[in-house]
């Protein structure tokens, strides 16, 4: 029985995530660095809710609710992240190449998410519009990650401009995520009276 399209991108997507969390945590904790650690929760907690929205079966409602109340709850976990880009953590440095990489990377995801996005909103589908959200959550901290290091790795900022920079998108992207939680909320109540 061959899987559809739906369900095999999701399950890619949640496959390179636990790889891209699991090498997050370890360099966080080879190197010492928090962000890189906090980071690789981040995106540890967002593969778990993939995994819960992929494998459920039972009730669409509990799917939304259990999404959306993440989504919100790693949105307050974000604003630790936001707060050591500002006191301890600017950034990390990468050379060129890496840092072409980490562009792509990001706006692929980006790209990504809102092609689920313009496909979300023909359906009605419960996994759709959960994963729509959480690809957005996942592209919005990536956007996030690829700002801090190309602050530091390109000159033309001074040392409080960057953190100004890096407090400013980290709020926006926790509103954001916050926000796509919020949306899953009220969406479980229109599903609900369908």
């Amino acid at each position: 029985m061959q899987m559809d399209r739906t369900r095999k991108i999701p399950l890619v997507s949640l496959l390179f995530n636990m790889v891209y969390s699991t090498y997050h945590i370890i360099f966080g904790i080879a190197t010492r660095s928090w962000w890189f650690f906090t980071i690789g929760i981040y995106y540890a907690i967002l593969s778990i809710v993939r995994f819960v929205v992929l494998g459920h079966k039972g009730k669409k409602h509990f799917v939304i609710r259990f999404t959306g109340i993440m989504l919100m709850v790693l949105s307050i976990s974000l604003i630790g992240t936001v707060i050591l880009a500002f006191v301890k953590d600017r950034g990390t440095e990468f050379p060129l190449i890496v840092m072409l990489a980490i562009a792509v990377y990001a706006f692929t995801k980006i790209t990504l998410a809102t092609i689920k996005w313009i496909k979300a909103q023909k359906s009605k589908s419960a996994k759709l519009i959960t994963l729509r959200n959480i690809s957005f959550a996942d592209a919005f901290v990536s956007i996030f990650s690829l700002q801090r290091s190309m602050l530091v790795s390109f000159e033309g900022m001074s040392e409080i401009e960057i953190r100004i920079m890096n407090v400013a998108t980290g709020s926006a992207v926790c509103i954001i995520v916050f926000l796509l939680g919020l949306n899953l909320m009220q969406q479980k109540s229109l599903i609900k009276r369908k």
